[in-house]
């Protein structure tokens, strides 16, 4: 396949997956509001994930044991967490804005993976970072109306840049597919005690939203899997912040939400800034 060809189907797949799992994300957020609780969602997507995508992952038999691993328990907690806390904000607070607090994952990962994995700190990448810190404050509004949901969309972001920190600490030891698929499991089974409960009526629009939040997931995480085993992250990584323009699409579409002024120029700032540092970092500065 040429260079271009390649290229336009590497921003295709990435830019879908985005989409995907934002557009899960919405049917989870359908869900929640209509009263089905967030750690329930969140374990429907992580069970129907593992079973929809453990027969692409390629799992042998001398990987089974492996999935008792401390490690990946403690990396499984973090992206449950990171997913019950942004379901749980997605409740009450409108999607782009949501997203918009997470994207403060990238700066966590950056600084906890220079402080645990030696990784190097540059002073271009770090401005940018914190340029895009400035982004994130200008939609969340510490003291100026925040919210307890965009508090959550935080803290789901902090979850996830550590579970980035954990990736990189183990990926020298386990293959993409294998992490996926341990993440999805573990997950489960951590969630499965907690799931347990009453529900509202499992209508059949209940059960078609639970498959699309499972299969929004599971698809989008799949596609970046795919992408990941053949085009570096520094050609990926820039693409991934085209998850704010899903949110806000889909926010849009879904729930008839558009962010205000403020929160549209720190979503601008946080996209720019976020793509400007991964450029920098791909030329080692």
């Amino acid at each position: 396949m040429s260079g271009p060809t390649r290229s336009i189907q590497v921003v295709v797949m990435v830019v879908l997956a985005m989409f995907l799992i934002v557009g899960g994300d919405a049917a989870g957020t359908v869900l929640t509001t209509a009263g089905f609780p967030p750690v329930f969602v969140a374990w429907s997507r992580f069970a129907l994930a593992a079973v929809l995508l453990a027969p692409f992952c390629g799992l042998t038999r001398a990987e089974i044991p492996k999935m008792i691993d401390w490690r990946l328990a403690l990396r499984a907690v973090l992206i449950v967490g990171g997913i019950v806390c942004i379901l749980t904000a997605l409740r009450t607070e409108p999607m782009a804005n949501v997203f918009g607090g997470f994207f403060v994952g990238p700066i966590v990962s950056y600084f906890l993976s220079a402080l645990l994995l030696g990784e190097r700190v540059t002073v271009a990448r770090t401005l940018l970072l914190l340029v895009s810190f400035c982004g994130v404050l200008l939609v969340v509004r510490p003291g100026f109306g925040m919210t307890s949901g965009l508090g959550l969309a935080i803290l789901a972001g902090c979850f996830h840049g550590c579970y980035l920190v954990a990736t990189r600490w183990l990926a020298g030891g386990y293959r993409p597919r294998f992490l996926l698929l341990s993440q999805l499991v573990i997950g489960g089974i951590l969630l499965a005690p907690f799931a347990i409960g009453p529900l509202p009526d499992l209508t059949g629009t209940g059960v078609v939203l639970i498959t699309i939040s499972a299969l929004g997931s599971a698809a989008g995480n799949l596609l970046l899997v795919l992408v990941n085993r053949t085009t570096p992250a520094g050609v990926v990584a820039p693409l991934i912040y085209s998850q704010l323009l899903a949110a806000m699409v889909i926010g849009w579409l879904v729930f008839s939400q558009w962010p205000d002024g403020l929160s549209l120029l720190g979503l601008s700032i946080i996209a720019v800034a976020g793509v400007s540092s991964v450029w920098f970092a791909g030329r080692g500065r």
